[in-house]
């Protein structure tokens, strides 16, 4: 049975280059080869949801330029619906990705179409889907505006917390899933680094902290449950947290439970960080069985 699940959220050109290292204030450093890669938060969890098999539809906004092209064709080819993405006069969103050796990375994205993406353009999108999935590289009101319309029409509804930034109360209680990572967990819950499970005071019915090669944990009122992840070697960690969240929506989508489908997002995303780029390193899923 496929899911039914709507992202919104960005869509941006991933221009990449590898370094030995990052620079530092002021300093030059070498790097190699520009790649240009389709990429952006929500792009990126609905290519991964697709992967899975969803039946998903991205809404955002890209610019009439050939990276827009780009990502417009990545996402039909992944099988993901393109009917809620607009093409508008603002350049498509760029994100600059360092990424080092060890595979990490470090990012700066410039919006550009995404900003276009109004609290509006979410009425009328909503029929059929089953998830909400949604993150912050979209204006802020357009995304509490897309929580508040899908939790009144009974759609279970996930914020990805990335950008981090500052959520109303009341976006926070409309919250089905809260998804963090472990530095986002530290930034809701202060210097305190009161234990996960304060997440739930904040509003959310429950929470999902990821912890990179550790797993994630899984918070809900009958307690927090950890889970493992896969022993993998990192290649490039770009997108692997949009790959986590497409793949739970997913799971959720198909009425999956929440720790189950946690443990099928950890795996798909240990699967992405074992290849380059964002979108083109994301797992079919008969590669995860």
């Amino acid at each position: 049975m496929t899911a039914q699940v709507l992202v919104v959220g960005s869509a941006n050109a991933d221009l990449i280059v590898a370094a030995d290292r990052r620079p530092g204030g002021g300093e030059t450093v070498l790097g190699g080869d520009t790649r240009t890669l389709p990429g952006g938060k929500g792009a990126n969890t609905a290519v991964a949801a697709a992967r899975l098999g969803a039946d998903v539809a991205l809404l955002g906004a890209v610019g009439d330029d050939a990276n827009g092209r780009l990502l417009l064709g990545s996402l039909r080819d992944a099988g993901v619906r393109t009917e809620f993405v607009r093409v508008v006069e603002r350049p498509t969103g760029v994100a600059y990705i360092t990424v080092t050796p060890d595979g990490e990375n470090s990012i700066l994205v410039s919006p550009g179409a995404n900003h276009a993406v109004a609290p509006d353009v979410v009425d009328g999108a909503l029929e059929g889907a089953r998830v909400l999935a949604t993150s912050l590289e979209t204006p802020l009101p357009t995304v509490e505006a897309a929580v508040s319309a899908a939790s009144a029409a009974g759609v279970l509804t996930m914020l990805n917390l990335s950008p981090v930034a500052s959520v109303g109360e009341s976006t926070l209680a409309a919250l089905d899933v809260l998804l963090v990572n472990e530095h986002e967990a530290g930034w809701l819950l202060g210097e305190s680094r009161e234990k996960e499970s304060a997440l739930l005071d904040l509003g959310p019915r429950a929470a999902v902290v990821t912890r990179g090669a550790r797993g994630a944990l899984v918070v809900t009122a009958d307690g927090v449950t950890e889970v493992s992840s896969p022993k993998v070697t990192p290649v490039d960690t770009t997108g692997a947290g949009d790959a986590f969240a497409g793949a739970l929506a997913c799971e959720l989508a198909g009425g999956v439970d929440l720790v189950a489908s946690v443990r099928t997002a950890v795996r798909f995303a240990a699967v992405s960080v074992t290849r380059a780029g964002a979108q083109p390193s994301y797992p079919a899923l008969s590669e995860l069985e």
